[in-house]
C-alpha cells in the first residue's frame, strides 16, 4: 500500500476563510498527507478540497480527471479520529440542490468511471484544437483537458484528427477547419450536464479583480465559461443533451459487461507464470547434438524436461523442429509432441509487453525454409497448404498426410492462442504494448502502417479469409470447418486488438479503419467472381480499350454500333467494366445497339450485364423508344421480355409512351404481349435463387460481419438483455426525424454520434426488411435462412425501441 503523503495529496480551492485554511492545512500534517498550494491544477493531487461548486480551473480539471472532491470537514474528522475516513460520505454532491435537476452526481460518476477503469478521464477521445488567443487563459483550459485525458493539438497542421475546435466566440458559420466547433462552455456543459445551469451564478459573480488574485492566487476563476454570456448551440437543444447523457451512459455500461467477457480467468492463469527471483541457466548443447543426429522426438523431449519461467530453448533446435515437421516425414508422436513444447514455452514466457518473447516467437515462427520473411507469410503458408494451393512460399509436401493437416491445424490454433493472451493483455492493463511488446503487432503492421487497419498482411489475411470460406463452406469435412473457424477469429482479435490500441488515442481512427477495411473485404468478395487472373485479362484485352473517341464513345459504344457482337462479348469479360458508361451527349451502349438495330449486342448486354441501366434517358429517349423509333421491333420486344411491362410507362419529352410510338394496333398488342411475359419471367426469378453457392457465401461474410458490428458498437439486440437500453417514445420518434447532419453536429463524441446513427437504422429496419427479394427470404439454404432472420430479429429490436418498451 502506498504512504499516505502519495495517497492523500491535497489541493483547495475557493477557501476564502483564511482561519478555517489554516486549519486544514495543520490537519492535513497531522495525518501525514501533503498540500500542494498555487493556482494550477497538479496531476500529481488526489483529492480537492472545496467548499460549493464554483468554475475554478482545479475544480474542473479534478473532475474532469476522476479526483476525489470533498468538502473540509472530511479533513477536520478525519484528524478527530486521527487517521484518514472514507470520502464517500465528504463527496461533494451537486445533488444536494434541491433547485438542481435530478441526476447523477457528476462529479461521483465521472470518479467512479476512471477508479473502474472504465474511462482514463472524462474527455478521453477528445482531439482539440483551442482558438483562444491569451496564451495566460489557453494555458489553463489546455491543463484542464490534459486532465480529462484530452489530447491538445498545438497546431491545425498535427496528424491526429480533430474531433473538437473550441473557441471563445459562439461557434459561426466562418470556420477554418473541418472539425466541430464548439464554445469554451461546452466544457463544463460535457461535465455537468443539465446540472451546469446550477452554476450560473458562481460563474457569473465570482469574477475575479486584481486584489483578490493577489490576496488567494488558489481560487483564480475560469470565467470565460459563462452559460449565460456564450450559450452553446447543443444547450438549445435540450433533447440532444438528454439523448446524449443516456447513450453515454449504455455505452459504458456495455463496456463494463464487456471488460467483464475479455477477463477469462482460467485461460489466462494458465498462461500466467512465477517468474524465479533468478532464472537459473540451463545448458542445452545435449539437446543441441541430439538434433544433429536426426533424433528429433529425443530432442523435444529433453527440451520439455528443461522448460520453466524464464527459460527459452534454442531458436535454431525450435526452427530445425519444425522444418523437419514441415517436410512431411515426421510421426504423429513428433507433430503431437511439438504442439505440446510450443504452448509449454508460451505458458513459461508469455510476450505480453515482453520484447525477449517478442523476438524468440517471432524467429521460431517463420518459415524454417525462407528464413527472410516475415512471421505472417508463415501463417500464410499453413493455410494455404491446407487449402492444397501452390501458392506458397516454397514447395510443401504432396499429397499432404491427414496428420500434417492437423498438425497445420494445430499451429493455427496456437498463433490464435498466441493472439488472444496479448489481447487479453491489452484489454486489462489499459496500456499500448508497441511493436516490441506484440507478436500479433509485429506480425501485421509495419513501422509506417501503425496507424492504419488495412495494412498490408491484414488485406492479405482478409483474401485468405475469403478463399478459405469459398473452400470450406459448403464441405462435409469438419477439419475444413475448423480452419476456417480459427481463421475468422484470428482476424477478429487482430482487428480488436488494433482498435483498443488506438482507441484510447483517437476513435475516429479507429472508425474510418472500420469502414476502410469492410470496403475492401466488400470488394475483395465481388473481385473472387471474376475469372483467369491479371495476365489473362492483359492478354484478352482489345486494342484501344481504355480510348474514347472526340464524341466520348468507348470501344464498347463502337461495337454495339457495328453490330460486333463478339467484340462486345471480349469487353465485357474483362473486370470492371462499366456497360452504363455515357458518352459526351449521354447516350449508352444499349441506346446505341437499339438505335442500329444491333441485336445480338442487346442480347449480349442483357445476358452478362446484370446492372444493365434500361430505363436511362437522354432527352427522354429511353432505350426502347429509341429501338420503336428506327422501327428495330425485335429489340423493342427482346427488351421487353427481359424487363417487363415497366418499361411501357416511360414517358418521353413529349409525354408519350414507348406504345404511343407504334401505329399498328397489331403491333402494339404484340409488345403487351411480350411485356406480359416478362412481368411472368421476373415473378419466377424473384421466387429462385440461380446460384445458391454464391449466395450462401455471402450471406454467412455479411450474417458474420453484422453479428460482430453490433457487438463492437453495443447496438441493442437480443444478445445484449442484460444491458438494455431504454428509450422513451417520444426519445424514439424525435430522434428518428432527426437528420443526420444535425446529429454529427451536435454530438461531440465520435462513438456516441455513430450509436445514434445506428439506432436511426435500427429503428428504419422495417423499410429494409420489406425490400428484401422473395426469392431470398424463402430461400432454404441454412446460412441464407440465419441472415434473414438475423434481419427480423434486428426490425423486432427496432419497434420495440421506437415503441418505448422493454425487453425482458
Amino acid at each position: 500500500m502506498l504512504p499516505d503523503h502519495i495517497r492523500y495529496v491535497f489541493q483547495m480551492s475557493g477557501m476564502r476563510d483564511l482561519q478555517q485554511k489554516a486549519e486544514l492545512l495543520q490537519a492535513i500534517r497531522q495525518l501525514q498527507g501533503q498540500y500542494i498550494g498555487g493556482s494550477v491544477y497538479k496531476e500529481t493531487m488526489t483529492h480537492l478540497i472545496i467548499t460549493k461548486p464554483l468554475a475554478s480551473e482545479k475544480f474542473l480539471a479534478a473532475c474532469a480527471g476522476g479526483k476525489w472532491i470533498v468538502t473540509p470537514q472530511y479533513v477536520l474528522d478525519s484528524v478527530k479520529h486521527k487517521a484518514w475516513l472514507p470520502e464517500a460520505s465528504y463527496e461533494l454532491n451537486f445533488t444536494a440542490n434541491p433547485n438542481a435537476p435530478v441526476t447523477a452526481n457528476p462529479p461521483q460518476k465521472w470518479r467512479e468511471k476512471v477508479a473502474r477503469g472504465i474511462m482514463s478521464g472524462a474527455f478521453q477521445d477528445w482531439v482539440v484544437y483551442l482558438e483562444i488567443e491569451d496564451h495566460v487563459r489557453r494555458a489553463m483550459f489546455e491543463r484542464i483537458l490534459k486532465a480529462g485525458k484530452a489530447v491538445v493539438c498545438t497546431s491545425t497542421s498535427a496528424t491526429k484528427t480533430l474531433t473538437h475546435v473550441l473557441t471563445k466566440a459562439q461557434p459561426d458559420t466562418s470556420q477554418k477547419l473541418a472539425a466541430p466547433y464548439f464554445s469554451i462552455t461546452y466544457i463544463a456543459e460535457h461535465l455537468f450536464g443539465a446540472l451546469c445551469s446550477g452554476l450560473n451564478c458562481s460563474i457569473n459573480s465570482n469574477k475575479v479583480s486584481q486584489q483578490a488574485s493577489c490576496v488567494h492566487p488558489e481560487v483564480t476563476q475560469c470565467t470565460s465559461i459563462t452559460v449565460k454570456d456564450e450559450p452553446m448551440e447543443v444547450t438549445n437543444n435540450p433533447f440532444l443533451m438528454m439523448l446524449e447523457e443516456t447513450l453515454k451512459d449504455y455505452v459504458t455500461r456495455m463496456e463494463v459487461q464487456k471488460r467483464k467477457l475479455l477477463k477469462v480467468p482460467g485461460f489466462c492463469a494458465y498462461y500466467t507464470p512465477v517468474f524465479p527471483t533468478q532464472v537459473t541457466a540451463v545448458d542445452f548443447s545435449n539437446v543441441q547434438s541430439i538434433v544433429e543426429c536426426g533424433l528429433f522426438p529425443q530432442a523435444l523431449e529433453e527440451v520439455r524436461g528443461c522448460l520453466h519461467p524464464g527459460v527459452l530453448p534454442p531458436v535454431s533446435v525450435l526452427c530445425e523442429c519444425m522444418q523437419h515437421a514441415l517436410q512431411g516425414e515426421a510421426e504423429p508422436y513428433f507433430l503431437s509432441l511439438l504442439n505440446i513444447v510450443l504452448n509449454d514455452i508460451l505458458c513459461n514466457n508469455p510476450t505480453w509487453r515482453c520484447p525477449a518473447s517478442v523476438k524468440y516467437f517471432l524467429k521460431i515462427l517463420q518459415c524454417p525454409e525462407c528464413k527472410t520473411l516475415p512471421a505472417w507469410s508463415f501463417l500464410q503458408t499453413s493455410v494455404r497448404f491446407c487449402l492444397g494451393s501452390t501458392e506458397t512460399c516454397h514447395s510443401l509436401p504432396s499429397p499432404a498426410s491427414t496428420e500434417l493437416l492437423h498438425f497445420h491445424g494445430k499451429l493455427q490454433a496456437f498463433l490464435l492462442r498466441l493472439f488472444q493472451l496479448e489481447l487479453h493483455g491489452m484489454a486489462t492493463t489499459g496500456r499500448a504494448a508497441g511493436s516490441q511488446g506484440s507478436v500479433l503487432y509485429s506480425m501485421f503492421w509495419g513501422v509506417w502502417e501503425t496507424t492504419k487497419l488495412s495494412s498490408k498482411a491484414l488485406r492479405q489475411l482478409a483474401d485468405l479469409l475469403v478463399e478459405t470460406t469459398l473452400w470450406a463452406l459448403h464441405s462435409s469435412q469438419e477439419w475444413r470447418l475448423r480452419v476456417l473457424g480459427t481463421l475468422q477469429e484470428i482476424l477478429a482479435v487482430v482487428v480488436e486488438y488494433w482498435a483498443l490500441e488506438h482507441t484510447r488515442y483517437n476513435s475516429l481512427i479507429v472508425q474510418n479503419g472500420f469502414q476502410d477495411f469492410a470496403e475492401y473485404i466488400a470488394i475483395q468478395c465481388q473481385e473472387k467472381k471474376r475469372v483467369g487472373g491479371a495476365a489473362l485479362v492483359k492478354d484478352n484485352m482489345p486494342k484501344g480499350f481504355r480510348r474514347v473517341n472526340i464524341a466520348g464513345e468507348t470501344l464498347l459504344h463502337q461495337a454495339c454500333k457495328r453490330d460486333q457482337v463478339e467484340k462486345v462479348l471480349q469487353i465485357l469479360s474483362l473486370p470492371g467494366v462499366d456497360a452504363n458508361v455515357k458518352d459526351h451527349a449521354g447516350w449508352t451502349p444499349l441506346h446505341e445497339a437499339c438505335n442500329h438495330g444491333s441485336g445480338e449486342c442487346v442480347r449480349a448486354l442483357l445476358q452478362h450485364c446484370p446492372d444493365l441501366q434500361l430505363d436511362s434517358q437522354v432527352g427522354g429517349v429511353s432505350p426502347l423508344h429509341d429501338a420503336l423509333h428506327n422501327q428495330h421491333t425485335h429489340i423493342a420486344k427482346m427488351l421487353l421480355r427481359h424487363a417487363g411491362s415497366v418499361l411501357l410507362q416511360v414517358y418521353d419529352d413529349c409525354g408519350k409512351t414507348p406504345l404511343d410510338l407504334v401505329s399498328c394496333a397489331a403491333m402494339r398488342d404484340e409488345l403487351i404481349r411480350c411485356a406480359k411475359e416478362g412481368d411472368a419471367t421476373l415473378a419466377i426469378q424473384r421466387s429462385e435463387v440461380r446460384d445458391m453457392a454464391f449466395v450462401e457465401t455471402c450471406s454467412c461474410l455479411l450474417s458474420s460481419l453484422l453479428l460482430t458490428y453490433l457487438a463492437e458498437q453495443y447496438i441493442p439486440s437480443y444478445e445484449t438483455a442484460e444491458s438494455v437500453l431504454e428509450l422513451s417514445p417520444s426519445t424514439a420518434q424525435t430522434l428518428l426525424r432527426l437528420n443526420s447532419e444535425t446529429l454529427s453536429t451536435h454530438l461531440g463524441n465520435s462513438k456516441i454520434g455513430a450509436l445514434a446513427h445506428d439506432l436511426r437504422t435500427l429503428m428504419s429496419m422495417e423499410q429494409y426488411v420489406l425490400q428484401l427479394s422473395p426469392a431470398l427470404t424463402h430461400c432454404q439454404g441454412i446460412h441464407t435462412s440465419l441472415l434473414i432472420q438475423l434481419l427480423k430479429d434486428l426490425q423486432a429490436e427496432g419497434t420495440t425501441l421506437l415503441n418505448g418498451q422493454t425487453r425482458q
